[in-house]
């Protein structure tokens, strides 16, 4: 069985961290969850921006999940811009495998979404509206897009569907 790549993307506090832990709980053991935010802010404790060294990582781990992984998650705010070898990688490497999602949240909705979360004090509205990013599609790969008002579970069962 081929291994599947599912990409979920999009602005802070639109649901991709949320949805990712589920989904990777809903898809059980052999599915490997690959979050920016972790590799980059914890791991590599870098910067993000062009040129990042975050590229370099998420590719070895994207390459070490096909080889071991029968489904991989990569979830974060992933500038197409910034990211786009990632992007192209993936899209060399996993052909018809790709299943990739961009949550289109209008951003009242990501700053209540925001305030909710355990971490909300690491930072605020004015930080979200710089790294805010209006419809940063990938471009070389289709998005299906999520909006506010799909529930947690219907997007769940939505991917299930698309990669079964």
């Amino acid at each position: 069985m081929k291994p599947k790549i599912i990409i979920l993307r999009g602005n802070s506090g639109s649901g991709k961290t949320t949805i990712s832990k589920s989904l990777q709980k809903e898809l059980g053991h052999g599915t490997l969850l690959i979050s920016q935010d972790v590799v980059r802010r914890e791991m590599l404790y870098v910067k993000d921006g062009e040129g990042t060294e975050t590229v370099d990582l998420l590719l070895e781990l994207i390459m070490y999940g096909k080889e071991n992984c029968s489904h991989i998650i990569l979830e974060g705010i992933l500038y197409s811009d910034w990211y786009r070898r990632v992007f192209e990688t993936i899209k060399d490497e996993f052909d018809n495998e790709i299943y990739a999602y961009y949550f289109d949240i209008p951003f009242g909705e990501t700053l209540i979404r925001h305030n909710t979360r355990p971490n909300c004090n690491e930072f605020g509205e004015a930080d979200m509206k710089r790294w805010w990013r209006e419809k940063d599609f990938i471009g070389i790969i289709s998005e299906h897009v999520i909006n506010k008002d799909i529930a947690e579970n219907d997007i769940i069962d939505m991917i299930i569907q698309h990669i079964n």
